[in-house]
């Protein structure tokens, strides 16, 4: 018998026992976000000639958040299982290395959906439900939420303790993402720091959920969901021989 389905429910449980902290908190975050950048910058920025600036930042702010916490997910609750030596339950148990990345992306990936929903349904009063390719916002929500829910997994084995992964986070996820184009468009960027985004895997994931959306985008999707997938595909193998290693895991 596989364990994978109870520990799914077991990482899935984990932030949904504390929605208020770990949805309704990133969806206020979000909100002001919104609200302090659409009231200072609207009148004065215009990315696309026929886009409202607002518009265009909601996508951005949706796949921020999205991607934030999906990484938060599935790095915290390996972290909490290392620190308090309950991923020992998770090692004992005849559940495969796959099942194990599996899991923790599956339920990474869930939360940032949710989370990215819920800033997208709190943001329609100010944007309007208009969605020019569903399909693109789809694709690229699933990958990036699978990316980043792996990349967590990365950031949970190589830390020892908390203000590692911290340090993680707030200096690498933090700046990628608000580097990747959230709230302005890459071109209006001189030709040198115009260059290093397109270095930034999380340009890719924000400028084609962008498009999905607006329907107008930096570069192609077809392009950035190229970048995407390898970015994944790379990722996921890189995790998956760690855990097959154990690394970090069995002592």
């Amino acid at each position: 018998m596989s364990g994978f389905p109870t520990l799914l429910q077991r990482e899935v449980m984990r932030f949904w026992k504390v929605a208020f902290q770990t949805l309704a908190a990133p969806v206020l975050t979000a909100v002001l976000y919104l609200l302090i950048f659409s009231h200072v910058l609207a009148d004065h920025v215009r990315v696309y000639d026929s886009v409202p600036y607002v518009a265009f930042l909601v996508p951005g702010l949706v796949m921020m958040s999205l991607l934030q916490n999906a990484f938060a997910n599935s790095s915290s609750s390996l972290i909490q299982a290392k620190v308090t030596g309950s991923v020992v339950f998770m090692l004992l148990p005849p559940i495969s290395y796959v099942e194990f990345w599996a899991a923790f992306v599956l339920a990474a990936t869930l939360r940032g959906l949710m989370v990215g929903m819920g800033v997208f349904l709190a943001t329609l009063a100010f944007t309007g439900a208009a969605v020019a390719a569903p399909l693109w916002i789809l694709v690229f929500g699933l990958l990036a939420g699978a990316l980043l829910g792996t990349l967590g997994i990365i950031g949970g084995l190589w830390a020892d303790k908390f203000d590692q992964l911290a340090g993680f986070q707030n200096f690498i996820i933090m700046p990628l993402t608000f580097l990747s184009g959230v709230f302005y468009s890459i071109h209006s960027l001189p030709p040198f720091w115009r260059e290093v985004s397109h270095w930034n895997p999380f340009f890719y994931m924000i400028d084609g959920f962008r498009h999905g959306f607006l329907g107008v985008s930096d570069i192609s999707p077809w392009f950035s969901l190229a970048v995407v997938g390898l970015c994944f595909a790379l990722l996921a193998a890189l995790t998956l021989e760690l855990l097959r290693r154990g690394y970090k895991l069995r002592m």
